[in-house]
């Protein structure tokens, strides 16, 4: 049995740094199926963070390169070669449904998965196009893309930008691309000394390639006439924080409780399932862009 490995450069209650958590753990649960890692979360340097547990064989020095392995291996970006971003017409996202569902084989789903997770052409905008999961940031204006993007991460990200995801400190000098879920992507000229519109984004290229990977843990499906992200109440996301060490299907089950979407959720209740605590933040909308505040304790 291996010893826990804590991923000290995440912590719960940054948007991106919580779906890079859950994409490592899906990442590397793809690598032994048969016998997947867990993962628990602890307080630690001030903050709730991520344990991974029973990943026997591995040092904790060699995570990253173990990760990126299985990236490049088996998370190829398939799933990204559609089209640009997921907000695009009903007949370009069905044929990308129906391929992904011809080309899923037992133990490879990966294009289906990302399938359900990016949208539905049932369901259309006013504008004519596929409503699209609550995790879409970007759609095209100022050149940001945001399924181009997670094909770029793909080809961009090596094992040392993961190694600064997974363990730290976060020093945000990468250059784009940026999925924005990271809270200070917000980068409004009313919160700064000075115009930041000519400031390229910095970010942390690692904990972006990872939390791509999360995006089927947050399903979309069709409810009372729109389409839903698991995790989201209109415009706000909530997500638990647990401290038993489960599996990837486990934390699956975890982000659908309801009692997590109530005004003040029953902590006992939650308690009794093994979440610690829970965080929520809200997608805001700052001219064609979407960014997440930081989150809160609920």
């Amino acid at each position: 049995m291996s010893e826990p490995v804590t991923l000290t450069g995440l912590r719960g209650d940054n948007p991106l740094a919580f779906l890079a958590a859950l994409g490592a753990l899906r990442v590397l649960s793809l690598v032994r199926p048969d016998n997947p890692p867990r993962m628990s979360w602890i307080i630690e340097r001030g903050a709730l963070r991520p344990v991974l547990h029973d990943f026997n064989g591995v040092d904790a020095s060699a995570l990253p390169e173990t990760i990126d392995a299985a990236l490049r291996d088996l998370c190829g970006p398939e799933p990204f070669q559609f089209a640009k971003n997921t907000s695009v017409k009903p007949a370009v996202f069905a044929r990308f449904v129906i391929e992904a569902a011809d080309r899923t084989l037992p133990g490879d789903r990966r294009c289906a998965d990302f399938a359900a997770a990016f949208g539905c052409e049932a369901l259309t905008t006013r504008q004519g196009k596929a409503q699209d999961t609550a995790l879409r940031t970007m759609s095209g204006a100022g050149h940001q893309h945001f399924v181009e993007f997670m094909r770029t991460l793909c080809e961009k990200t090596n094992a040392e930008h993961l190694r600064e995801a997974l363990f730290g400190p976060w020093r945000r000098q990468d250059g784009p691309p940026s999925m924005r879920w990271d809270p200070i992507d917000d980068r409004r000229y009313a919160l700064r000394w000075k115009n930041p519109s000519n400031e390229q984004i910095r970010t942390v290229r690692g904990a972006n390639r990872l939390a791509v990977e999360a995006l089927p843990l947050f399903t979309t499906a069709p409810a009372g006439g729109e389409l839903r992200t698991t995790g989201f109440q209109r415009k706000t996301w909530t997500w638990p924080i647990w401290d038993a060490a489960v599996g990837v299907e486990a934390v699956r089950s975890l982000l659908t409780l309801a009692e997590l979407h109530t005004h003040a959720p029953d902590r006992r209740c939650l308690g009794a399932m093994g979440v610690a605590e829970v965080y929520r933040s809200t997608r805001i909308t700052v001219g064609k862009y979407r960014n997440f505040s930081p989150a809160r304790p609920v």
